[in-house]
């Protein structure tokens, strides 16, 4: 790092800025945001680390363009270095405290175009599990007259629109009209998701490295995204590996060694991203009973057979998926396409 380095606890309206240097704190101010704007503008070359947080990656992007050095850092960390009661200063100098700790691991961040598809993602994760409250609203709601969904019945449209037209239940027309409109409302989250599915489809045919990971087994659409949102970074090397990259969603064993023993348990029950981890599964799983229900084809698919025999479905779907986030970190780093060993 450079003898100088700056501390910057981002908020929305004021953000504190903790300048170190000659291993001595220079100073230790609020900002705005265009004072610190201004700041970057008009100052040399600096060692810049910010706390992760919702701004935090306009703000990295930002002081790069400026030619800074910047960096993020783990809220996390600063919150575990921080000494005395939370405040701006303090957690501004706990940064630079952070930052300084050796062998620390920096956060990468994102490009601009990760969180333009992020943020397309989190909206259609958004609508899924509205589609899924108001769907299960509807079907309790209905039950509370004795009229029961069923797939035999058209499911919830069939239900619906039989109560609306059967003019002898005893129905109000407020009650009707209610749930006229609730019905509508579901209709317009479902298509939502599908207008939202349009937008990821049409963004990945600019993101070839992407695309590419849509050969990977068990990888679709959303899995390809999210593995380009978590993998594909302007900076792959905060991985050293890609059991380092897995390890982090959460597809490792946890590890709890002391006094020279080592002991592997489960894999995390509590990740970052558990959205990621949960698709990853999801999408192995369905690969594993492709794959079982035919005759091998690939080395991938005698090792899933194997793999199956001997520990069974569930464990073979996280063990695919372990080996898929490595094999899409080794895609991404060395830019090389996948190509299944045919036996």
């Amino acid at each position: 790092m450079k003898n100088t380095i700056i501390g910057v606890d981002l908020a929305k309206d004021v953000i504190q800025v903790c300048v170190y240097t000659n291993k001595n704190v220079h100073s230790n101010n609020e900002m705005t945001p265009s004072d610190l704007i201004d700041f970057l503008a008009n100052s040399k070359s600096l060692t810049i680390v910010f706390e992760a947080c919702g701004t935090s990656n306009f703000w990295k992007q930002k002081a790069i363009s400026l030619g800074h050095d910047a960096r993020l850092i783990s809220a996390k960390l600063v919150a575990a270095v921080r000494q005395n009661q939370k405040t701006d200063r303090n957690d501004a100098l706990a940064i630079i405290q952070a930052a300084l700790l050796p062998d620390v691991t920096f956060i990468s961040g994102k490009s601009i175009e990760q969180q333009q598809l992020q943020s397309i993602m989190r909206l259609r994760e958004l609508c899924v599990k509205q589609k899924t409250a108001s769907g299960n609203q509807l079907t309790a709601l209905l039950l509370e007259f004795n009229i029961k969904v069923s797939s035999r019945n058209g499911g919830l449209k069939g239900a619906i629109e039989s109560t609306l037209e059967n003019a002898e239940n005893g129905l109000s027309f407020e009650f009707r009209e209610a749930l006229d409109m609730a019905w509508k409302q579901y209709l317009l989250v479902t298509q939502s998701i599908k207008t939202y599915d349009d937008c990821l489809e049409k963004a990945m045919e600019t993101h070839p490295d992407c695309k590419k990971l849509l050969k990977l087994e068990g990888v679709g659409t959303l899995n390809a995204i999210n593995l380009y949102i978590a993998l594909g970074c302007a900076e792959l090397g905060v991985f050293e590996k890609g059991k380092d990259a897995s390890a982090c969603i959460g597809l490792t064993p946890v590890q709890y060694s002391s006094g020279g023993k080592t002991r592997l348990g489960s894999i995390g029950k509590y990740v970052k991203n558990s959205i990621l981890r949960s698709q990853l599964i999801t999408g192995a799983m369905s690969a594993v009973n492709h794959a079982t229900n035919r005759e091998a084809r690939t080395t991938k698919d005698q090792w899933i057979k194997a793999m199956v025999e001997r520990r069974g479905k569930k464990c073979t779907a996280v063990a695919l998926a372990n080996k898929t986030v490595r094999t899409a970190y080794a895609m991404l780093t060395q830019n090389t396409e996948y190509k299944a060993e045919l036996i």
